[in-house]
């Protein structure tokens, strides 16, 4: 038989920042065996700057929040519809969808009916609400690929290939991160107790999350005057954001503002605040202690409430099936409610350890070299892989 000749052409669309990583880390993996691969969809600087043509910015994409992408709906329908046209039009070999479900799903389903083969990357948080999307899931996708071992169990009876890959950042970060080489990068002292602040990576979730933020910093800085704060920001928008709040507070901290590096901050401190989301797995793969919370709209928290199908919120005790961090959501986002999870962790070094302990019994569960992993499905998926000719 005779091979192919035309570059593997792949459509590719990550819905937001953490997406966007991930999708790098496939579009690397995918160029070691086909160099000529051909990338386009929607994504972030770090798949652009990787070769992938993005037919809108990320930016489009990413928003938060149930009534927060009310007004942004017709924009995001439009998008979608000429995404659908265009790949109609010049078929790929495949069609990914990194996560964003609710805008990848009903795409990839379009793009299936026509013949063209889709993977979805990263599963939609079935275990928490909506469960009636796993047929939909089955409809739209013909692999759905995991990263956490729990989540295979809710697909088993559908028609759908179903794997867990496993997280990229389990397989680039070390058993063990040195805290002094992490403040030394940062340039903060080495002695003092630093705690780091992350209070998301949306202007909405800053604008929700900082406040309590600084006031519990506050609260454990009265307590414990020899604490520094370092607080790493997402964008300029965010920290703008960020530094609007903190001047309105008129507080006086010993606060380092950065910009991006959340990874350096959580490595380089004692003790971790963060809104819920990617960050507290990074965290945990750090082997950093933490308190997680989050607030929303309280339009978007009721209708959250009323959904929510889990006992945890928090990735880190999804993952251990147990209570392992404090989760603190809504009305608990309080100064004194914080802080004092804060400082049971600077001053309680074998509680902090046994969370420590915890956390890194899942990191070995999640390295399983998910972007070569993703890679080789892709290529069984296309007959591209070494052994397949047409």
């Amino acid at each position: 038989m005779k091979a192919r000749t035309h570059p593997l052409h792949i459509g590719i669309v990550a819905g937001e920042p953490s997406g966007d990583v991930l999708g790098d880390g496939i579009i690397t993996a995918l160029r070691e065996q086909v160099p000529d691969a051909v990338f386009e969809g929607i994504g972030g600087s770090r798949m652009t700057d990787n070769g992938c043509f993005s037919l809108y910015p990320l930016e489009r994409l990413s928003v938060m929040g149930f009534t927060e992408v009310i007004g942004r709906l017709p924009a995001l329908f439009a998008i979608r519809r000429e995404l659908r046209s265009h790949f109609l039009g010049t078929p790929p070999d495949i069609f990914i969808g990194i996560d964003a479900p609710d805008f990848n799903l009903p795409l990839e389903r379009a793009l299936k009916q026509a013949g063209i083969r889709t993977l979805h990357f990263v599963s939609p948080a079935v275990w928490a609400w909506r469960r009636y999307r796993v047929r939909k899931i089955a409809q739209s996708a013909d692999c759905l690929l995991t990263m956490f071992p729990f989540e295979e169990q809710y697909y088993r009876e559908q028609p759908l290939t179903v794997e867990c890959v496993g997280h990229p950042l389990a397989d680039q970060l070390a058993d063990e991160v040195d805290i002094s080489e992490a403040r030394g990068h940062l340039g903060l002292e080495s002695k003092r107790p630093i705690v780091a602040l992350l209070p998301g990576s949306r202007v909405n979730e800053v604008r929700q999350l900082a406040r309590p933020f600084i006031e519990a910093a506050v609260w454990c800085y009265e307590r414990r005057p020899d604490t520094k704060f370092v607080v790493p920001l997402a964008n300029d928008a965010c920290r703008s954001t960020f530094e609007r709040i903190l001047k309105q507070s008129r507080k006086q901290l010993p606060i380092v503002l950065l910009n991006g590096q959340s990874l350096e901050a959580m490595a380089a401190s004692n003790a971790v605040l963060l809104a819920s989301g990617t960050a507290t797995l990074e965290c945990l793969l750090l082997k950093r202690p933490m308190v997680v919370a989050y607030r929303m709209s309280p339009v978007s928290f009721r209708i959250a409430r009323s959904l929510l199908k889990t006992d945890y919120y928090s990735l880190p005790n999804l993952l251990a099936g147990q209570p392992v961090v404090t989760e603190l959501i809504q009305h608990e986002v309080t100064a004194e409610r914080l802080g004092r999870a804060l400082m049971k962790l600077l001053e309680n070094r074998q509680h902090a350890d046994e969370m420590c302990t915890i956390f890194s019994g899942i990191h070995e569960e999640l390295r399983r070299d998910a972007n070569r992993t993703v890679a080789n499905r892709i290529l069984e998926m296309t007959g591209r892989n070494n052994n397949a000719a047409t």
